[in-house]
Parts: C-alpha cells; structure tokens; sequence
C-alpha cells in the first residue's frame, strides 16, 4: 500500500511524482536491452559554481533534485544525487567588502583563488562549507564531485579530445540555435568560455580564424593561471593547442592528450558530463531551457558528439526574498540557506519548495510573514494527522517532514505556536529559561526548554535580528505619571476594577477573562456576561489605554500574554503612579 494511504483511498500526487516517473522512463529507455540495464542506479544531478554565497535561489537546485531521488527511492529503486561543484570556473569580479586587491585572480579557477577570510583553502571551499552543514540540516545527502579535481586528473581527457576533434560538427548544432540575442550570457561569463551563442554564423562550416575564435576548449594560462588565452594553432594528429595569454603576454602549447590545463566549454561541457555520468535527471534554470540555451543545444550536442542521451529536464523559476527581484550570488548581500535556518524549521523551508511547481517563481518573506508560515505550517500538520484528509497538500507536507536517510526532521516535542514564541521573547528580552517559564504560564505547559526546541532557539532569533527596532516591544522602565495623573474618570474606574482583581500569580485564562471583562464590570454586567456594543468600544479604548501605560504604543502583543510574560509585580508598578 502507498505512503500513508488507506484502503481503497488513491494516492496524491504531484509535481516530485511526475518528474520521478519521467527519470524512471528516461532511465529505463536508455538501457533497453542492456543485460540487468532495469536495475541500474538511476542518477539525478544538481551542479553549482561556488561564486559567492549559496542563495536562496541556488537552493532550488539541490532541493529539487534531492524531492526526486527520495521519491524514486521510496519506490525501492536505486538512485543516487549526483551534485557537481563547478569549481573550475573562472572567478569573475570581487565583490563588495572584499579587498581590491583580489582583482588579481580575475580568470583563475575559483578552486585557485585564496580565500580573503583566511578561513578555507580556496575562495570556492569557503562557499561550499555553510551550504554543505545547511544541506545536512535540510536532511539532504549528496555524492559530490569538484570538477577541478576531474579535469586535472584527465578524467575527461577522451571527451574533449572527441570534442575538439568534430569540433566542425560541434560549431553546425551551434550555428543552428545561434542569434544575435540568445540566451543570457551567462555561460561565457561564468565559466571562462569564448561565447558560442552570440555571433551570427554565416556558413555552415567555419575555418582559419573563425575555427579557432570558437574552439570547444578553454586552457588557463600556465604562467599566470587566467583563462585570459587564445588559441593560435591546433595539430589533430599531436593534439598540442597553442595560445598566448593576454594577460601576462605568455605563449605557450599544451597537449590534450597528456596535460589537463584547461576546460571545455560550457554549452560543450553540460552535455559531455551528461554522457560521462549517465545523468537521467537534472533541473536548471527556466532561462536554460529556452530556445538557443544550454540544455536545447546540449540535448544536440550529446546526441551527435557524444552518442548519448539529454536527461529528462524541469525547469525552475527565481526565488526572490521580500523587496527583491532574481538573486546573482557573486553581488552577495543575499540570504542563504544557513540565513533561512536562522528562523525557519528545516521541514518548513523544505515547504516552501516542495508544495509549488519548479516553474513557479515565489518569494521568502523574513518579516511578519513568517509568523504566518508557522500557523499554515501548523495547520497543515493537523491535517496531515487525519489519514482521510490525505491529499497533495499533506503530501507536501509528508515529503517536507522526513528523508529516507535522516527519517524524520527536528522539529519541537510541544508545538507553542511560534506568534506566541515571538511575542514572549520580543516581551521579556530574556533567557531561553525565562521564556519558557512565561510559556508555560500562558498555557503550554512542558517540562524543559528542549522540549521547545528548535522552534524556541528560531523565535528568539528572528525576534533579535530580523523584527525592526520600531516594531520590537519595549517595555516601560517607569510610569507614565503625567498620562496617570490626566486619567479619565472611565480610565481611573478600569485600573481600579483592573488591580483590585488582579491576582499575584497570573494565569492566562483568568486575566483573559478580568481584561476583557473590566469594561462589563465598569458598565454593571459581570464577567462572563456578552458585551453590549458600547463594552465593545469600551474595550478597544482600555486596550489603547493599557498598551500606552505598558509599553508606549497603540498596540502590540495579546495582553493577557504580555501580563503574564511581565508578571503581576511589573504591572503594577506600571499602572499606579
């Protein structure tokens, strides 16, 4: 029977199910006939340039791939996720706060380029570590590769020798797709490689110069290290490749059937590794699957150059965060995964990408929409409790929760809604211990601050760092003796009714009920009476009144949390001049 179902109940499915049953279908078409071809391992790959902080939109990319592999595993299928790290690329530009003087390594591999914080051996394992621990909270396992250490090891050294060799071939796919406005040009920029998408192509066939302005592979200079070369001459037969470097006037011959100097480039390399990996399935960007873009070229190039076949592909759109448009990790300034696991639980952020369709873009709101993301969460949970109200939502809900290999995700042994979290945290300011003393109190009752967590650690971190200073509640240190002593008489009669009832210890349920029934009283019903119209209005102006007093502002959290979270003692000092 399916995960969760009951008897004769379908099984929901949704995007993570389409796209596993088209890397099933890829796989098991590309082995017809192969002895034991149905049971081979299945590989569905991610790839990432370690440029510069992991975003949030770079996480779309792994967590697409690792929804699809669990999926397949859950089918009792072998499968691996296959992520490569591209960092082979060149480095492109310093970013912002970093010192200029790193200009230097611009065109160098960004596996060569040290790392200004002097914290990691390289400027790309310095980006690949916090996405690394991220990944391992989000319960996501992968099978890594650097393509530095494959391309210097020569672990491609047939392929792009059988690249360069039909590099004719190679250039009649790309005059096919070629125009003057292809795809965004991202490729040469981001890896180093001449640009094979912008020029107009005029013969089917180029030589002489042109041959070579567009040649497959892309060495870095033996002396300085940047892909700052040209390449003058080419011999098939001894395969050495000439260039000069333009950046430190260097010529030089390398041989690509014994040195491994350089690298194909990327509309040649997307589809060679295709090939080599046996990759069934990969997600990219909606921009890569446009007309002239890396995967339509690929899927040619693979074909004709490489015999192979192009893995069944989904396309995914941007995730922004509030205020902002599509990410580039190299401009920095953008939040992280890491950033997100600050005040997200890892389920939830999981959510957030596995409940729309890769095409949807959306965005991450870390202001107050986040309390409304714990109360959805929440709720889905009580859904997702009731077998007979399974559907693609508590699937979502399902495959966010738990991993094959981690089983199921941290999440708090006593759920407090994390509004209630927040508020308690934004009111004392104090200790994890002294909040949770005050949950307690306010009806949640637990025996340690562990079984709060991690949604507790979460609350007061997002209360700290991520609520603006003017929305934070700051208690008052003293009273407001010039608004006590211009009280109304209305005023005066519902602090009197207020202090007089209120007791030491401070229960939520009872000072809810004295709050809101101190206008009743002041109007001659009793506590438990229904509020007339004018108690309403009355009620609205002792909240304003006792918000004023309290913590100087109109509003802010529910008041009888804030009483308790304050305790009866502060109160008092605070209502009585």
């Amino acid at each position: 029977m399916a995960r969760g179902a009951t008897p004769g109940q379908q099984e929901p499915t949704d995007w993570v199910t389409r796209a596993a049953d088209d890397a099933i279908r890829h796989a098991r078409a590309g082995r017809e006939g192969v002895e034991g071809g149905a049971d081979e391992l299945i590989t569905c790959a991610s790839g990432a340039s370690p440029s510069g902080p992991i975003h949030l939109g770079n996480l779309r990319e792994f967590l697409t791939v690792h929804f699809v592999a669990e999926e397949i595993r859950r089918r009792g299928i072998a499968v691996r996720h296959l992520h490569s790290w591209d960092d082979y690329d060149r480095f492109r530009k310093v970013p912002a706060g970093v010192d200029p003087a790193w200009a230097e390594h611009i065109g160098r591999p960004l596996s060569a380029v040290p790392d200004p914080w002097e914290c990691h051996e390289s400027w790309a394992e310095h980006f690949k570590e916090p996405l690394r621990n991220a990944l391992a909270e989000l319960g996501v396992q992968m099978d890594e590769v650097s393509q530095t250490v494959e391309y210097r090891a020569g672990a491609y050294r047939d392929q792009i020798l059988t690249a360069v060799s039909r590099r004719a071939d190679i250039e009649r796919v790309m005059a096919r797709y070629r125009t003057k406005a292809a795809e965004p040009a991202a490729d040469p920029e981001v890896e180093g490689a001449q640009d094979l998408s912008d020029s107009v192509a005029n013969d089917d066939e180029t030589t002489g110069e042109d041959e070579l302005a567009r040649f497959p592979y892309k060495p870095y200079c033996r002396e300085c290290g940047r892909d700052t070369t040209t390449v003058t001459a080419y011999d098939d037969e001894s395969t050495d490749l000439s260039y000069t470097c333009t950046s430190c006037d260097f010529t030089g011959v390398t041989n690509l059937s014994t040195q491994h100097e350089g690298k194909l480039v990327w509309k040649v390399d997307w589809p060679m590794r295709w090939s080599v990996e046996g990759v069934d399935f990969e997600p990219g960007g909606v921009d890569h699957a446009t007309p002239g873009s890396s995967y339509t070229v690929g899927k040619q190039l693979v074909k004709e150059i490489y015999g192979g076949r192009a893995p069944s592909f989904v396309g995914y759109s941007f995730v922004g965060v509030a205020g902002m448009a599509k990410m580039s990790s190299s401009k920095g300034g953008v939040p992280t995964a890491a950033d997100a696991l600050k005040v997200l639980e890892a389920p939830i952020l999981r959510w957030l990408y596995v409940r729309r369709q890769p095409k949807q873009a959306f965005t991450i709101d870390f202001g107050p929409e986040v309390v409304r993301l714990y109360d959805e969460w929440d709720s889905l949970g009580r859904k997702a409790a009731n077998p007979d109200k399974r559907d693609a939502q508590t699937l979502a809900f399902e495959r966010a929760r738990a991993t094959s290999t981690a089983g199921t995700l941290p999440t708090p042994e006593v759920v407090v809604p994390f509004r209630i979290l927040s508020s308690v945290a934004d009111v004392t300011a104090g200790s994890a211990e002294l909040i949770s003393t005050t949950i307690s109190n306010v009806g949640h009752e637990h025996s340690s601050v562990a079984e709060l967590e991690p949604r507790l650690g979460k609350a007061m971190t997002w209360t700290a760092e991520f609520v603006p200073p003017e929305d934070r509640t700051t208690v008052r240190e003293s009273p407001d003796v010039a608004r006590l002593a211009a009280l109304t008489e209305d005023e005066e009669l519902w602090l009197s009714q207020l202090l007089d009832r209120m007791p030491d210890d401070l229960d939520l349920a009872e000072i809810t009920t004295l709050i809101y029934g101190v206008p009743k009283l002041a109007r001659g019903l009793g506590l438990d009476d229904a509020p007339t119209e004018q108690v309403k209005a009355d009620q609205k102006e002792f909240f304003r009144l006792l918000y004023h007093l309290l913590v100087d502002a109109d509003r802010g959290p529910r008041l009888p949390t804030l009483f308790v979270a304050l305790g009866a003692e502060k109160v008092r000092s605070l209502l009585r001049a």
